[in-house]
């Protein structure tokens, strides 16, 4: 039910959002997101930008966000693809994506997980900028987002219905 993907080449969107629905008659939303690397941050013209991860506990740590989606919505698949390594201004950074009988479902699993997957999965981002490179800090806003479904993001007890 969930595909767990951490990769360094491209992601393929409608190949992704296809295999989330094909063949699934019961699925009345497809509901995704893509998150593109931006040429600015902070206020910085950004020109690239290097993503790390740590093997095995970042698809742990995607997987437990994804189970609690699922405990928490009807859902009949969830897609998370996050890409690592050396990227550049408008390369698709991640996709997360749902299939739901229902598309209110859909859109607030979608929302959940991508809120959820910034405050909690471990990825480590290196920009490298005209004035040199830096590591990039958790932002005040994704944990606000978080924080709005009702808990703390950093902690990972399942949603309370």
């Amino acid at each position: 039910m969930h595909r767990i993907q951490i990769q360094t080449q491209p992601i393929d969107i409608a190949t992704e959002q296809e295999a989330l629905w094909s063949g699934k008659p019961q699925v009345g939303a497809l509901v995704s997101f893509v998150g593109l690397m931006r040429d600015f941050n902070a206020g910085v013209a950004v020109n690239s930008m290097t993503l790390e991860h740590y093997s095995g506990m970042t698809e742990r740590a995607l997987a437990t966000i994804a189970d609690e989606a699922s405990a928490q919505w009807t859902l009949e698949g969830i897609t998370i693809i996050h890409r690592v390594g050396p990227l550049v201004p408008q390369d698709p950074i991640v996709f997360v994506g749902v299939a739901s009988p229902h598309r209110g479902e859909a859109f607030r699993a979608c929302e959940f997980l991508i809120d959820y997957l910034k405050t909690r999965a471990p990825f480590w981002k290196k920009e490298i900028t005209a004035q040199g490179e830096r590591w990039v800090d958790a932002r005040e806003t994704d944990n606000a987002a978080a924080e709005r479904w009702g808990r703390d993001p950093r902690r990972s007890e399942a949603p309370k219905p």
